[in-house]
């Protein structure tokens, strides 16, 4: 019998690794921010023959853990359109994750400036269809993300690209469950406390 390593595993030690390191000694204060940010939702490959491109609204809470590292939390939602079931049903997706994000030693918001940072994380998705009597499916997701921030004072602008990993088992009709992608690319504006 052989065991067969998912993408999702990566992004998982990530967040665990992250967690650990910062949890043993923080260098700076915390520091919190709240982050609303609107883009773009985009299927790509077998995710892209079930679902269109439909904007992506939501928030982020970022705690800084240290100089170098944040623990970010996140809620999303995509209006998209099912392009298999007839009648262009528009199927909502929620999703909620949690995830790390380090940055180089010499970068940070704390004023004026950019920082760069990547970052990875787990969480879920549920699709629920807007006007179907069809139960909601929840799947779990892992992302890789890379952006910046852009410091004005105690209030930032964010840039940042996620590529998100799910499993999805169809709603509708029975199937396998399968691994898909898309990619998020948001625009949001923090402030920090």
């Amino acid at each position: 019998m052989s065991t067969k390593c998912t993408r999702p595993s990566l992004p998982v030690a990530i967040v665990a690794a992250t967690l650990l390191s910062t949890a043993a000694g923080a260098q700076s204060p915390a520091r919190l921010e709240v982050r609303p940010f609107v883009g773009a939702f985009i299927p790509t490959g077998d995710q892209r023959d079930f679902l269109e491109d439909a904007v992506l609204t939501g928030a982020e809470i970022s705690l800084r853990a240290s100089r170098s590292a944040s623990i970010t939390v996140g809620l999303g939602w995509s209006p998209s359109k099912d392009r298999i079931t007839s009648g262009s049903q528009t199927i909502d997706i929620y999703q909620y994750d949690v995830g790390v994000e380090l940055r180089p030693g010499s970068s940070s918001t704390d004023g004026y400036g950019f920082s760069p940072f990547v970052g990875a994380g787990i969480g879920g998705r549920t699709y629920n269809y807007r006007d179907l009597d069809i139960d909601s499916g929840t799947n779990f997701v892992s992302y890789a993300a890379l952006g910046g921030d852009i410091g004005l004072g105690a209030v930032s602008v964010r840039v940042a690209a996620r590529d998100y990993v799910s499993q999805f088992k169809p709603i509708t009709g029975g199937g396998d469950t399968r691994t898909r992608n898309d990619i998020g690319i948001v625009v949001g504006l923090g402030y920090r406390f």
